[in-house]
């Protein structure tokens, strides 16, 4: 019979054992600790290793378990329990729920899980700065909004106020922001907050129009780096402790410096093609900035090196948000008060939706999608890398939205990208690799369809989709290493189909003439990759051995 318990723990997974009888306090401390992360799943008379070992008389009574963490904790953790049968012995499951509050023992005790080192959970204390930290992932309390007690109105600086100002003017920042005295502005932006009848900064104020060494005594963790490495030298490594709009400043400069651009004609004009993105790297620094976790003590680390671009900005994603969902969420983020500000002085992206124009900055130059795989639970991580522009699809890109008289909405990008990279996809193909839903891919496809950029083939199931030879043909201008990639599809596909592959296969796979692919197939026979069985139509390329 097949075992149904998992063979290891994760970090919603937990066994306990009970060949010596789990104390109460150990299960409902375990129960808390998974309670405040994700929730889960704790199997009790399973050790650490797997291996099930059984549960002792007292924990078989389902319901007196379910009473006993019900009374043990604060608020009550209401849990299901069941005893499962495992390999002759009796196991009891407990399903947590995943607390929407912070849970405590009634003993006073207020724990979390975590990941070690050699990737096991383990079960530890959640520290005081923790606790805001999980409250503000919950969305329970807005750290940004709150008053600074030891702050008072000397701490801010009046420059920075006046730089404020200047930056709602240079980009279109809400203008009534500026009929405003001083002391309404800090009022309107939640800059100051009034408390028992004396003004107090708030963090945004501090973080926003803060003195710089009022920011390194009462913020120590509002520190911003920006490194430029070649290889294994430090080009530059400066790490800054300033206000965010005058840190901003400097980061942007600092990137211009380090970011060439090259030009493509597209009628009588020439557009700027930048290394990154500018906008892209716009809205990953403010996002970094804005949605920080401000009670770790770590800095918002700009890195450009030979592969491409890190953002890294402490704390992870808020809860609701991950790696599958980062662009259809609804737009929510750890510091409202600081992000609301930054949107009404035109800093941030108005729509919440900047992480449209994070990808959006890559694809339109036909490069690879930016990357937050390397995201934890303590860290965000935005990797945008470096590659030579698809000029080809740049300019399908531009014509379309010409053609429309707007932008392409990024869904519609991240179909064109994935066929640029693919070449061939089905629907439902492209919803997994863009995490978009199949009836927003059916509805976002017929305008590509419409629209000429975007072709059907086959039918039935084996329906798929490719870019429009003629708006994106580039196969003919195809050398180096893009055919080397071409090929690649080509094996790819060939093990897929018994390790064999068709001319009409190659010709629909790539988008290219039936006299186009025969070429490239001779040309691989010749490389020793591919073998020619049989004559005529029914010839066929077989992997070679």
């Amino acid at each position: 019979m097949m075992r149904t318990i998992p063979e290891r723990e994760t970090i919603d997974i937990e066994f306990k054992s009970d060949l010596k009888g789990l104390g109460d306090a150990a299960l409902t401390e375990t129960v808390v600790g998974m309670a405040n992360t994700e929730g889960g799943a704790l199997f009790l008379g399973v050790e650490d290793d797997g291996k099930i070992t059984g549960i002792i008389k007292r924990h078989s009574d389902e319901i007196g378990v379910m009473a006993l963490i019900a009374n043990k904790t604060i608020p009550s953790v209401s849990v299901r329990a069941e005893v499962v049968s495992e390999e002759g012995k009796e196991v009891l499951r407990i399903e947590i729920p995943k607390s929407r509050s912070i849970v405590a023992t009634t003993d006073g005790k207020i724990l979390r899980r975590r990941l070690k080192l050699d990737g096991t959970p383990e079960t530890v204390p959640m520290y005081p700065f923790e606790i805001n930290t999980r409250l503000s992932e919950l969305n329970l309390l807005d750290f940004s909004a709150q008053p600074i007690s030891d702050a008072t109105e000397d701490d801010l600086d009046p420059n920075e106020r006046v730089r404020l100002r200047n930056v709602i003017n240079m980009r279109q920042g809400d203008r009534f922001l500026l009929t405003l005295s001083d002391e309404e502005l800090d009022k309107a932006l939640c800059l100051t907050k009034e408390v028992d009848g004396t003004v107090r900064p708030t963090v945004t104020g501090m973080l926003l129009i803060g003195k710089e060494t009022s920011i390194e005594r009462i913020m120590p963790t509002a520190k911003t780096s920006f490194q430029v490495l070649e290889g294994t030298r430090v080009r530059i490594n400066e790490q800054y402790s300033k206000p965010l709009l005058a840190t901003f400043d400097i980061i942007e400069n600092h990137f211009k410096a380090w970011n060439p651009e090259r030009e493509m004609e597209h009628g009588m004009f020439r557009i700027p093609v930048p290394e990154f993105s500018e906008n892209a790297f716009r809205e990953g620094l403010v996002n970094a900035l804005c949605h920080r976790d401000y009670s770790i003590m770590q800095a918002v680390r700009v890195a450009i090196d030979d592969e491409g671009l890190t953002i890294s900005s402490p704390g992870g994603f808020v809860d609701g948000v991950n790696l599958k969902n980062l662009l259809t969420v609804e737009p929510h983020g750890r510091n409202a008060v600081l992000a609301d500000a930054l949107k009404r002085i035109g800093l941030a992206e108005r729509t919440g939706r900047g992480i449209d124009r994070i990808f959006e900055g890559s694809i339109v130059f036909g490069r690879p999608i930016p990357d937050y795989s390397e995201s934890t639970e303590n860290c965000v991580k935005l990797f945008i890398q470096r590659r030579e522009p698809d000029m080809t699809f740049a300019r399908m890109i531009v014509n379309e939205e010409d053609r429309r008289g707007k932008s392409i909405p990024i869904n519609s990008l991240l179909i064109l990208s994935v066929l640029r990279e693919n070449r061939r996809a089905s629907i439902r193909e492209l919803s997994e690799r863009t995490n978009v839903s199949e009836a927003r891919i059916e509805m976002n496809l017929e305008q590509l369809l419409e629209g000429g950029l975007v072709e059907e083939t086959g039918d039935g199931r084996g329906r798929a989709y490719i870019l429009s030879r003629k708006a994106y043909p580039a196969w003919d201008n195809a050398k180096g290493t893009d055919r080397s990639k071409y090929e690649d599809l080509i094996l790819k596909f060939a093990k897929k189909q018994n390790n064999t592959v068709t001319r009409d296969n190659v010709a629909e796979l790539l988008n290219i003439s039936e006299d186009q692919a025969y070429r490239v197939l001779r040309a691989m026979i010749k490389e020793g990759k591919l073998v020619l069985v049989g004559k005529g139509r029914g010839s066929r390329y077989q992997l070679s051995e």
